[in-house]
């Protein structure tokens, strides 16, 4: 009895981290709350004597659970094309963030980056993306879960951020050097780049569904979503933490937390429309960037 009453006070403590790691790879409420559900299923039966860590044992049983209902034939559903799961109402609870607000930044800025790409990734892909980028799980416990090496889970994760900037599985030129092709333009001046991406922030964060329309290109692409109408529709009342930014001498915006930045948002700009929007989320490359914060531009949107 008093092994079990520890479980539940386990299990209870991080009931939200468990919601959101399962949200986060499965897309969906109800089929989060399924698998949290699983998971109490399964860790009530087990033996908890060599438990050290309830937190990562628990987010190992319920990413196991995930990958089984990932891979089941059940869960491979269509979607319309640019079609996104609801988010739900804190997606980021039990991440020990310093209050409400930094929670709610948290979950919309990387939010925006898990979405675009979430029903592109194969389960094995968007286990160790979600683990790791999000949950910063380490990629020892991540290659465990899928049976693989911390290499090969680290591999997966990389295949994943590709993804999610617009990439293929080959690789290929990184989002600042297509940016630098990209502004080498002559009708893409910088200080017009400026607005143009002060204005689009401002109007995901007010929701101006007509404005972002004006701003974006017929054809633009994020990621896997194409065209204005469902990329707009995409970022309405999105993106209420990315802050204007020149990331390389190039006007962008980035969504920095605790003082890191954790995703680079940079526009690809022709004939004053947005034409590309591409999210980079990779640790090591953000690491090296020289980022300078519009601070002006910010507090004005605010």
């Amino acid at each position: 009895m008093v092994e079990q009453d520890w479980l539940s006070e386990r299990f209870a403590e991080h009931q939200d981290r468990l919601h959101a790691v399962a949200y986060r790879m499965l897309g969906s409420p109800a089929e989060a709350e399924d698998a949290v559900q699983e998971a109490w299923l399964r860790v009530s039966r087990a033996d908890t004597d060599q438990v050290e860590n309830p937190a990562g044992w628990l987010t190992t049983v319920v990413a196991r659970v995930c990958l089984n209902m990932l891979e089941a034939p059940r869960t491979r559903r269509e979607k319309p094309a640019g079609a996104l799961p609801p988010e739900p109402a804190a997606p980021y609870a039990g991440l020990h963030l310093s209050g409400p607000e930094e929670e709610a930044l948290l979950s919309d800025s990387v939010g925006v980056a898990l979405m675009v790409v979430l029903d592109t990734l194969n389960p094995a892909e968007r286990l160790a993306f979600v683990l790791h980028d999000v949950f910063a799980v380490p990629f020892g416990e991540i290659g465990a879960i899928l049976n693989r090496s911390p290499a090969a889970a680290r591999q997966l994760a990389s295949r994943a951020r590709r993804r999610v900037r617009g990439g293929t599985d080959g690789g290929g030129p990184d989002a600042a050097h297509v940016q630098q092709r990209e502004d080498s333009q002559p009708d893409t001046a910088h200080s017009q780049k400026r607005e143009i991406v002060a204005a689009f922030l401002s109007a995901a964060r007010n929701g101006d569904f007509a404005a972002l329309l004006e701003l974006l290109d017929p054809d633009v692409v994020v990621g896997e979503v194409r065209g204005g109408q469902a990329v707009a529709a995409f970022f309405t009342g999105r993106a209420k933490a990315a802050r204007p930014a020149l990331v390389g001498g190039v006007p962008a915006a980035v969504w920095s937390h605790r003082g890191r930045p954790m995703a680079v948002f940079t526009f690809a700009v022709r004939a004053g429309k947005i034409t590309r929007i591409t999210i980079d989320t990779d640790p090591d490359r953000l690491r090296d960037l020289d980022i300078t914060f519009s601070r002006a531009a910010y507090r004005a949107d605010d």
